[in-house]
């Protein structure tokens, strides 16, 4: 299954709330014969359009090949996250690789972070980014945990997480469903869409040369680098592999790293004063639960939320439906609000839930697998290959040199396996375990 085409339209966006709100990029054409370039990137979204802006700026030839439209994937439907970190805490990070390497992490976050601020600014990118995430805890275990974790990052990292007990929550999000949590004002949320045209339209003028409806279909790094699309091929001394989850059979031993699946977002109708009644503050919310439920007001007061259940590689018949369930459980008091607009992306996971960046050849480099932490992680993961092609390596090699095993089962039984796993955790969420 080609995952490029099994739930959207050819050459089109979806009918999301996002694509609805921005003035969509005239088309690129599609690549016509046989061209030369320093740097051929796969991927429009956040990881391939910031790797070309950065080799562009660097005075570099870049080519960008994009199967459909720039900010297609993932990166024009998320739920417009920038979260602090990677997606793995700090706790879960020092327990993993320890102590020093979890410290360089947490600063490539904090970078990542601050990358994606100065390219909103120095470009004049109008995304509606706005500061603040807060965590929401269900039980009052995952509260307290919450809460340890926030004095564990001021104390280790100077970090400060603002702790919030269920009355102080309930203040800033008046949901039955959440005891507390805390509240992190150094991370951010942003019109996903926006951002990705940003980032395309100052790629373009720095110098990169993007093609849309240009899949690529095959790559030969026997000597450089070609690959080819069903019009044409480039010729290139490095390649950039920045597919996330469309990267099907261009790179096997990434695949088998990286899987796809598959996440569901709704819209409401302009809530007007209404809008109190999910958020007092413009703040994006993210809970405890396995299955992550993840919302925030809009620029006009529509609630975003994600969430649901879905397995497998196509989109459930009636997304609506799918994403009312949990966000009626979480806002009880709106089932008489008529959802505008849904829509599914699919992004990529690792078993580590950390990003998996590889060098697949001498000329191939390749960032993907970022598990629902992409607008930061993404966009950086952009800028260090762009780097590591130029031979400033540090950055990319810290990720690259993380454990990355493989899912079990192949290609044939890991999605199975995955769906009883998924379903598993979901059971322990319905029943607070």
């Amino acid at each position: 299954m080609n995952l490029l085409y099994a739930n959207d339209a050819r050459g089109a966006y979806p009918d999301s709330w996002y694509a609805a709100t921005v003035d969509p990029l005239p088309p690129f054409a599609p690549l016509e014969g046989d061209v030369r370039a320093d740097v051929c990137v796969v991927g429009g979204g956040y990881t391939g359009l910031s790797a070309a802006l950065h080799l562009a700026e660097a005075g570099l030839s870049v080519v960008l090949l994009e199967a459909q439209r720039v900010g297609f994937g993932a990166s024009g439907r998320n739920g417009g996250q920038l979260g602090s970190g990677q997606r793995q805490d700090q706790v879960t990070l020092e327990k993993m690789v320890g102590r020093d390497d979890a410290r360089k992490f947490w600063d490539l976050g904090q970078g990542a972070k601050a990358l994606v601020r100065d390219l909103v600014s120095r470009h004049g990118i109008e995304c509606h980014i706005r500061d603040g995430i807060a965590w929401a805890g269900e039980s009052a275990g995952s509260v307290d945990e919450l809460h340890r974790y926030a004095g564990h990052m001021d104390r280790h990292y100077g970090y400060p997480l603002e702790v919030l007990d269920r009355e102080a929550f309930h203040a800033l999000c008046p949901s039955p469903a959440y005891r507390g949590g805390i509240l992190d004002m150094g991370a951010a949320h942003l019109h996903p869409l926006a951002f990705a045209l940003g980032l395309a339209r100052a790629a373009s003028g720095a110098g990169a040369v993007i093609h849309e409806g240009a899949e690529v279909l095959s790559i030969d790094d026997e000597d450089g680098v070609t690959l080819r699309t069903a019009q044409g091929s480039v010729r290139a001394d490095h390649a950039i592999l920045a597919c996330n989850g469309y990267m099907g059979g261009l790179a096997p031993q990434v695949g088998a790293k990286v899987m796809p699946i598959n996440n569901f977002v709704v819209a409401t109708e302009p809530l007007g004063d209404r809008a109190a009644e999910v958020l007092t503050r413009d703040v994006g919310v993210a809970d405890d639960r396995f299955v992550v439920n993840y919302f925030r007001l809009s620029h006009d007061k529509r609630l975003l939320f994600g969430g649901g259940e879905s397995y497998g590689y196509t989109f459930p018949r009636d997304i609506r439906a799918t994403v009312r369930k949990p966000l009626l459980r979480v806002f009880p008091h709106l089932a008489d609000v008529p959802l505008t607009h849904a829509w599914g992306g699919t992004l990529a996971i690792t078993r580590k839930r950390m990003p998996h960046l590889a060098r697949i050849s001498k000329h191939v480099l390749s960032a993907s697998g970022y598990s629902g932490h992409g607008v930061g992680n993404a966009t950086q993961a952009g800028r260090l290959m762009a780097e590591a092609v130029r031979g400033r390596s540090e950055g990319f090699d810290t990720f690259a040199a993380l454990p990355a095993p493989a899912f079990p089962g192949g290609a044939s039984l890991r999605n199975p396996l995955l769906v009883l796993a998924m379903s598993w955790f979901a059971m322990r969420d319905r029943l607070g375990v």
